[in-house]
């Protein structure tokens, strides 16, 4: 672990909303979020008044009478974003992006040429500004896990740098939801027991931990609480799974409901694994009902998969599963699929004709190859003519999409 604070973790502040008022001057000082049915995304103005991404339109507008709807440019946000991470590459090749807006870069060999980390920073945060028009925030530290931490900290539009001498000074006393990987469900859990500060979860006894969190969880952030962060900067990441959600807001848990939008999400995933010849074996399908309740059932299969219909059918069938054991929950708010043990290459095993009960689903049978062809087709079409020339048919005769599937592209990791 280096003994210098010397990585960066930059991120450019409410990155889609401060590109909207880039765009259109009038906005600046404005409460706005991109989207409409659903918040993609909220100015700092609007954040002042609660409204917050992934929350319904509805209640943002109750919380900000004044909030201003606009739509998204999503070419934009991809064009500035690139924009914005290659001007930290500018100072160094250890750059790993880890989003759209945000980036790690480890300066350790590049003191010598442009100063030191803190004045790579703040050379960063100024040629962001006058070359985008952007702020970015940027955290410098030791350890990846304090860099993030430290870049939250100096939101909005500033820069902190944390010496080594004083890390845990400076962790112990901030909110433990600053954490990686502590969600509102983890925080819940911690405030239960009193645990509201970094600090306060660094001396929980570590079985107590485990026991409230899991021995993976439990161990990890107990680790990460002391500052314990031995992970270096990788500069070529490959998603380990690929995944797609769609909020629905209140829908109720019908077939009518949730068999479209797992199509149009087993359609999204299976067009970039086709892309990247890169099938997966294991499904997960994640379920929250409209109480908050989240219930994730998954499945390994013996050959990997990447036809549309396939992956649709195994997370239907997942999702009934749920909902059977669950016959009280009528209303569902949110669903989601993932794949993951991917395999970095493909070669598919054919497989005799016996007759199996599940035929369709095996992608080496003449069914699971005939779905397979069929995607082949349908990829085709739309490299030559767009996403939107073709689509399955429950999905093309339409679904809810609260939010536009250019954004959530935004989001996707390199395969």
């Amino acid at each position: 672990m280096a003994m210098t604070a010397t990585i960066l973790h930059a991120d450019l502040d409410a990155f889609y909303a401060s590109v909207e008022q880039l765009l259109d001057p009038s906005l600046r000082g404005k409460p706005i979020a991109v989207g409409g049915g659903v918040v993609l995304a909220a100015s700092y103005e609007a954040k002042a008044f609660g409204v917050r991404g992934g929350m319904p339109g509805r209640q943002a507008r109750e919380l900000c009478p004044q909030l201003i709807f606009v739509n998204g440019h999503f070419k934009e946000y991809q064009r500035l974003g690139d924009a914005a991470i290659r001007v930290v590459g500018d100072f160094t090749p250890l750059v790993e992006r880890i989003s759209i807006d945000e980036a790690f870069a480890d300066v350790v060999g590049c003191t010598h040429l442009f100063g030191p980390p803190a004045e790579i920073a703040r050379t960063i945060r100024a040629r962001v500004r006058r070359e985008l028009g952007l702020a970015i925030s940027i955290g410098v530290a030791r350890t990846k896990h304090l860099a993030k931490i430290a870049s939250q900290v100096a939101k909005p539009d500033g820069l902190v740098v944390v010496d080594p001498d004083d890390e845990l000074a400076f962790l112990h006393h901030l909110p433990v939801e600053l954490m990686w990987g502590v969600g509102p469900v983890t925080k819940a859990r911690l405030g239960a027991t009193g645990v509201e500060t970094i600090g306060q979860l660094a001396k929980l006894p570590g079985r107590a931990l485990e026991r409230l969190l899991g021995p993976a969880a439990g161990e990890k952030l107990a680790a990460l609480a002391w500052n314990r962060d031995p992970r270096e900067i990788k500069v070529r990441r490959r998603a380990r799974s690929a995944g797609a959600q769609s909020a629905l807001g209140r829908k109720p848990a019908e077939e009518r409901v949730f068999r479209p939008t797992l199509l149009h999400l087993a359609d999204r995933i299976c067009t970039r694994l086709r892309a990247k010849s890169r099938p997966g074996r294991t499904v997960t399908v994640r379920v929250r009902f409209t109480n908050m309740a989240v219930v994730s059932r998954s499945v390994t299969l013996d050959a990997p998969i990447c036809a549309t219909r396939i992956l649709a059918d195994l997370a239907e069938e997942l999702v009934r599963a749920i909902l059977a054991e669950r016959p009280k929950q009528k209303t569902i708010s949110l669903l989601a699929i993932s794949v993951s043990h991917l395999e970095d290459s493909w070669d598919l095993d054919l497989e005799l004709p016996l007759a199996l009960h599940d035929e369709a689903r095996r992608p080496g049978t003449r069914l699971g190859l005939a779905r397979w062809a069929a995607d082949c087709a349908v990829d085709k079409i739309r490299d030559r003519f767009g996403w939107d020339a073709i689509g399955y048919g429950s999905v093309a005769l339409g679904i809810s999409r609260s939010v536009p599937d250019a954004f959530r592209e935004l989001a996707e990791k390199d395969l």
